[in-house]
Order: C-alpha cells, then structure tokens, then sequence
C-alpha cells in the first residue's frame, strides 16, 4: 500500500454503510477504519500482515490489481470462445472488403509470429500462440484459404517443437513451453498440412507472375486468374507481402521435420531449408514498408507493435485460455514486438544452421569443444533441444556411435582387448552413461549447466576412486604376470587417466562459468584464479599422460608406416592443446599472485566480513568440487598459505604474462585453420600484454602507495581480467 498524505484540516469521508450480517455465515467486521489508518501510516513498501505471516505466505500472497497476480485484471469479459466468436471477434472473412481482408489476414500472420518467437522464449503456448481464436475453431477458417493454410502448418510446427523438446528434457527451466493445456495440437487434416499450404502458394504464385507479365505488357490480368483483392495497383505487393510469410512456415516446418529425422541424416537438406527460411525473414523486413503505407496509423511505436503495418491484428483475446492455466495466477505476457520476434527468428535460425553445419565427427573432444563453443552464443531452448537430440540418440553419439567405442577411440586400445569384452566392461558402461550425462548437461542454459555439472563431479569422482581401487586390488601384488595380463593393466590405467582428466575438464568448465553468470565478486577474484591455477595444471598433467599411455600402447601394437602420418598428426594437435592449457595456467597463476599482492600489500580487494569469512565464500563457490575430491589435497588453507607468501618481487621475477607471448607465436601456426582458436589467441595476448604493462606500473610504483587504484575489467576476455592502474 502506498501512504496517501491529507492535509489535517480536510473533512474524513462518511463512514460506509453498515455490512449486513447473517446468521448462516457468521458475523461481518467493518475493515475500513484500518485500512484508511493504514493508508495513512505506512510508507511506500510496507505491508499490514498478522504475527504468523510468514516469508513462504509473503510468496504466495496475491496483489490485488497487479496485471502480474491478479487474475482477474486483464479480462476482456467473454466467458467462452464461442460468446467471443458471436460478439464478431474473429469473422471470417475477415472484412467484406477484400483488400481489408487480405490486410488483416496479413496481420494475423505477423501476430502469430511474435506470439510465437514468445512462446519460445519461456511463455505458455495457451497465452501466446493459442489466444488466437481460428487456431482454437481451425473448422472455422477451411472457407478461407490463406487465413487456414497458414493456421494448419503453424499448429503443426508448435506441435513438432513440442514434440523435439519433450524428448530432449533440456526444458526444466522452461518447463511451460511443453505444457499443452489441452488445447487443439492436431486433427486428422494437420497431416497435409503442406499439400494445403502449396496450393495456396501456387495460386498466390500465378497471380504474381500474372501481375508481373501485366507491368511488362501493359495489359490486363489474365481473365481465368482471381484477383486477392480489388485494387490492381496494391495486388503485386500483396501477393509479395503473403508469399514470403507463407514460404517462411513452408520452409521453417522442413527444418524441424529435417532435424528431427535420426542419425543427422536431415542436416544438410535442413540447412538448405534454413537459407531460405533467412531469405523470407528479409523479404518480411522488405514489406514492412508497404504494409505501414496501407495502414491509417500515423504514429507507430515499432518496439510495441505485434505486426509489421502497425495494426492490432483481429482474432486474438488474451484471457479466453486463462483458465487452462494451473491453479497459480497466470503470468502477465508481453507478446514481443515484430522486430524483435524477427531478430529472434535470425538468431534462432543461424545457430540451428551451425548444428546443421556439424561434421558429427565422433571424437569426444571435439564434441565437447563444439557444445561449449556453440553456448557461447547464448543459445535459446529450441536450438539446445535440437543439439542434443542430435547428439544422443538411442543412447548412442549421432545415433550411430556406441559410447564403449567413443571411449575405446579416445583410448587408442590395442586389438587384443576384444570389442564385446571392453563394451560390457561395468566401468566403461557407468563411463558411458557420465558421457551421455555430460552432454546432456552441457546443452542446458549456463545457470543449469553449472549447477548440474558441479554434481556430476561426484560421479566421476566415485568412478575414479573405483577404478583405482580395482586397479590395486587386480595388479597390485602381481609381479610375474603374462603379457595379456599387462595390457589389461595398461587399459585400465588409461582408462583411470582418462576419467580423470574429464573430471578436471568438468572442474574449469564450471569455475569458468561462474564468470559469465556475475558469481564472483572482485574480492573473491583471488581465489577463483587460483583455484583455476590448479585445476589446468591438473588437467594438463592428466592430458600429458594420456597421450603418453596410448604411445605406448600403438608402439607395442606395432603400427605400419601409413599409420605414422596419423600419429604425428595427433601429436602436433596434442602438443598444441597443451601449450593453449599452459597460457590458461600462466593467466591464472599470474592473475591470482597480482590480487594477492594487492591483498597482501595494498589491503585491497579484501571484502568486509559482515555476514561470512572469506573461508565459508571459499566453500560457497568451490564447495562441490570439494565434495569430489578434485582436486585432491586442496583446501582453504593450501589457498591461504600460498596467497599469504605472494609479494611483488617474486611476481615480477615469474612474469607469467610474458611468458604467455612467448608462446602465442608458436600456436597461431598450429591453429592457423581454426578461426575461433586464432581468435581466442588474441583475446589471450591482448589480455597478457594489459596484465604484463599494469604489473610493470605497480611494481614502479609500489603495491602499497596508497595513491594507486587498481580494478579489474573483463574488456578482452570473459573469464580472465585486465588489470586498470590509476593514481589519484
């Protein structure tokens, strides 16, 4: 309640009349006195509320003539569909007038378009798409040809999306995009709904070429062909303006159908079908202008309109499925403007043609490079749905890639460790469900993945700690052992190496998200660099020996001289891995040392203790890999007692950030056909050379002249800072 002040002079209104009793109900008390005391005591912000009013009541509580809580506020007064429908909401046709109608069928398709790029965009499917009354009375609309092709593909390409992101499951934080309702998804003519859609697009089609011979001959049109509407001079741009709106759900309805065929065999037929989605998009912007020039609306506030001439489109009501909705309040949808619902369709189509441009290259560790490169573009739901399908299907990589062989491949096993022995081997099953788990992890949105991926740490973990355990109790006190014996040995080690080594490629993958989702306060910057510090120097050892363990075991399985090329191949990607992993170790390492310099002899970035220390945030942010022993050995007091040691001389005597461009010229060459490699190689050099000339200026200085101010900016990189020094 908001206080309303009254001057003390002013007369107090006459009480209301009194409130009737009766006896069936109980007795009735007058509220009024208190809430007009209440009106005039509380402040802006405050709340009446009894003693047992608790913080759980507080969010269930509903706020009386608030559109977002309020049910009732936004009603348009019709009880039913069919009471909307007689009060002329939706006619068909849609005018008397065939050029209004051809107009107003066009700004429904538009509004549809909007609802929908909301819907997508976390919204229910009931207060979106389906607030359109001839998509709930599709029988309606068979008279009109345009208005009911266009209907039937779109319900059918919700249905299909649904369809997509329920067998995905990446929907837990978008849950209500999967929920029907019970509204009408299909009928029994959905099924041609393309054969329907391309009758109506010839036709649309011949007119356009009749009215193009017309402008070329200077002729009449052709007598057999209708016209859309009675003005000749508007029919060219009109059948434009239909025709790119209804090869848009044409050619969108093949890329869902195409991307959903298994075993990636739609995706190069699927990015065709994008392109041309693309080029409609374009075409749409282009008939923008027209549209406005038909329209009698002057004032146009573009970011606010649903449809591309401005006008509020027929057919809609708002609150007609608010009772579909579950027993909470429904929430207040702002249905996003037609620009912005066609930015959307930009970017949604864009990163569904990455995943049709994947080469489905069953290697691991491309795959994971892929996902996490393919997330940096903050993908929406249907896109992340769409990858992970791709990726696992039937329980296999693409559908066609068993896990065992994924792990068998990255192994480099020898041929006498038999393929059905290894595949029904309990470790390299569990390890096939983790990797299963993993990239499924990895296609939900960045607070989830964290948040997910920190778990799964304990699985790997536990997994590790069972290999290992095995590894002693099998091998441990055997010495004289037969040479199968041995290569059992060396697989299981290889096998323990590995896990291990995605254990601390799971680590860096959550501290680093921590960054781009604003985790990290400046404070606390010092312990996630070092943290950081560790795991890539655990990572880089675990990856060295990996790639030492398969040497050996290719040396002793004799490989031929064709094979030779291969292996050196692999090598000079492996050398270059690890030399990009040692940068990330330096900017760590270096970054973590600059703060605790600064810590330690400016008293800067230490955060006030008011409600935790420094060691429960230690916990808060590294608690689950904590949990998971990873890595092992590392705690609060091994952070603080290397941070404590860190001083200035030893900083500039390791100047890692010179040592990072030393390395930088020997990798541009390895990853001279890798644009995004070569890129983030930039982002790396440009962050060092900042750090390399800010450490210079403190060092001058002196950490502690208290007339130097130093902050950090992430200007260059997202998860690795630049150091800005200024004196006061």
């Amino acid at each position: 309640m908001e206080a309303s002040s009254s001057s003390s002079g002013a007369a107090l209104p006459p009480p209301p009349p009194s409130i009737p009793t009766s006896s069936n109900q109980g007795v009735w008390a007058d509220a009024s006195p208190l809430l007009a005391a209440a009106c005039r005591d509380l402040q802006d912000g405050e709340l009446v509320h009894g003693e047992n009013f608790s913080l759980f009541a507080a969010m269930s509580a509903l706020e009386i003539m608030d559109p977002k809580m309020d049910s009732g506020i936004e009603r348009s007064g019709y009880n039913s569909i069919e009471e909307a429908i007689e009060d002329g909401v939706a006619p068909i046709p849609l005018s008397l007038d065939r050029t209004l109608d051809v107009q107003r069928s066009i700004d429904v398709m538009d509004h549809l378009f909007s609802c929908e790029a909301t819907w997508h965009k976390g919204h229910t499917l009931a207060q979106t798409v389906f607030t359109c009354i001839y998509l709930m009375r599709m029988e309606r609309t068979s008279s009109h040809a345009i208005l009911n092709s266009f209907c039937r593909i779109l319900r059918s390409t919700c249905n299909a999306a649904i369809s997509m992101v329920s067998t995905a499951r990446t929907h837990e934080e978008e849950d209500l995009f999967i929920m029907s309702f019970g509204l009408p998804l299909r009928d029994e003519a959905d099924d041609k709904c393309l054969s329907i859609l391309n009758s109506v697009e010839e036709t649309i089609s011949r007119q356009l070429r009749a009215c193009k011979a017309q402008a070329m001959s200077k002729k009449k049109t052709l007598e057999d062909l209708e016209s859309l509407q009675d003005n000749p001079d508007l029919e060219e741009d009109y059948c434009r303006a239909l025709l790119c709106r209804l090869r848009f759900r044409k050619h969108f309805y093949h890329v869902v159908m195409c991307m959903r065929k298994p075993n990636g065999r739609g995706l190069e037929l699927g990015r065709k079908h994008v392109a041309s989605c693309l080029n409609e998009l374009n075409l749409m912007v282009k008939s923008r202008e027209f549209l406005k020039s038909q329209s009698n609306i002057t004032l146009q506030d573009d970011e606010n309109c649903t449809t591309a001439s401005g006008c509020r489109p027929v057919g809609f009501d708002v609150s007609l499925n608010s009772r579909l909705l579950s027993p909470a309040p429904p929430r207040a949808v702002k249905v996003l403007s037609w620009s912005s619902a066609i930015r959307y369709f930009e970017k949604l189509l864009n990163d569904l043609d990455v995943i049709c441009a994947l080469s489905l290259d069953p290697v691991l560790e491309n795959v994971l490079h892929f996902i996490v490169q393919f997330q940096k573009s903050v993908p929406d739901l249907v896109p992340r749905a769409f990858l992970q399908t791709l990726l696992v299907q039937d329980g296999k990589l693409y559908g066609q890639n068993l896990f065992s062989d994924v792990i068998s491949r990255a192994l480099s096993l020898p041929d006498i460790i038999g393929d059905k022995e290894f595949q029904m081997n309990e470790f390299v099953v569990q390890l096939g469900q983790l990797v299963i788990n993993l990239l499924k992890i990895l296609c939900t949105n960045t607070a989830w993945q964290r948040r997910k991926l920190g778990k799964s740490l304990q699985d790997w973990s536990t997994i590790s700690i069972q290999l290992e355990l095995a590894l002693k109790r099998e091998f441990g006190e055997t010495r004289n052992v037969l040479h199968h014996e041995n290569m059992c040995m060396r697989v299981s080690k290889q096998l323990l190496i590995w896990t291990q080594e995605h254990a601390y490629w799971i680590a860096s993958r959550f501290l680093t998200l921590g960054f781009e989702l604003d985790l990290y306060s400046p404070g606390e910057y010092c312990m996630v660099y070092w943290y950081m510090y560790v795991v890539f120097t655990k990572l880089i050892e675990k990856m060295q020996l990996r790639v030492l363990a398969s040497s050996e075991t290719s040396r002793r399985k004799g490989k031929k001289k064709k094979d030779h090329s291969k292996d050196s191949a692999r090598d000079t990607t492996f050398s270059s891995s690890c030399l990009l992993l040692q940068c990330y170790v330096l900017l760590s390492e270096g970054l973590s040392m600059m703060l605790a310099v600064l810590r330690n002899e400016s008293r800067s970035f230490q955060l006030p203790s008011i409600f935790n220390t420094e060691q429960e945030r230690f916990m808060q942010h590294f608690d689950l890999l904590q949990k998971a022993r990873v890595p092992e050995h590392i705690s609060y007091y091994s952070f603080k007692e290397s941070s404590s040691r860190a001083g200035i001389t030893d900083l500039v005597k390791y100047n890692f950030f010179k040592e990072i461009q030393k390395i930088i010229p020997s990798l541009r060459g390895s990853f001279a056909s890798e644009p995004e490699k070569l890129a983030e190689l930039r982002r790396i050099e440009q962050v060092a050379e900042h750090n390399r000339i800010a450490l210079n200026i403190v060092s001058q200085v002196g950490p502690g002249d208290p007339s130097l101010r130093v902050s950090f900016e992430f200007t260059h990189h997202p998860h690795f800072a630049v150091a800005v020094v200024k004196r006061s």
